[in-house]
């Protein structure tokens, strides 16, 4: 079970980045269901995944493979690069532009064992982990914003400052 109070730590962000398609993709605008369309649907949800290290894999930049497939995925899954607009009628749709995803490498002085064996929410320190907070009192927090944020956070071992795991946010 993890504990619910975690070592005083900061995580530091690098610059974030727009992630395009890594190819060409259709320039279209995609009208949403009218189920995801609903006004108590205008909301980010956030999600933290802890990974561990894989000793396979000593050497290997995870955040630039996350990049990377990333920028693969989204040729097939394009309108995920686009943005929200709203029409006539308050009636999203998708610009599906190629502007891209959200996207933050960051550093945080835990190991993994500081977060216990979590394997499902609550997420101890949940807000601290993620990249830009989505709830601003009387905006429309998804009109015009990437539609995705993603952050790759490395969890070093303190002493040795090896990296030891990631935290993934979206």
């Amino acid at each position: 079970m993890a504990s619910s109070l975690l070592p005083a730590f900061t995580v530091r962000r690098g610059e974030p980045v727009l992630v395009s398609p890594a190819e060409q993709t259709p320039r279209e605008t995609k009208t949403l269901s009218d189920i995801d369309d609903g006004e108590g649907m205008r909301f980010y949800s956030s999600g933290i995944h802890l990974y561990r290290a894989n000793p396979d894999k000593q050497g290997v930049d995870p955040a630039a493979v996350i990049r990377e497939a990333l920028a693969r995925a989204l040729v097939p899954y394009y309108p995920l690069a686009g943005r929200l607009r709203e029409e006539t009628g308050r009636k999203l749709v998708v610009d599906c532009e190629a502007q891209g995803v959200m996207f933050v490498e960051a550093d945080v002085d835990l190991s993994a064992a500081d977060f216990g064996d979590v394997q499902s929410p609550p997420f101890p320190c949940f807000e601290q982990f993620i990249l830009e907070s989505t709830t601003v009192a009387g905006v429309e927090p998804v009109i015009d914003r990437p539609l995705l944020y993603i952050q790759v956070c490395n969890v070093h071992v303190s002493l040795s400052r090896q990296i030891d795991s990631r935290v993934v946010s979206v």
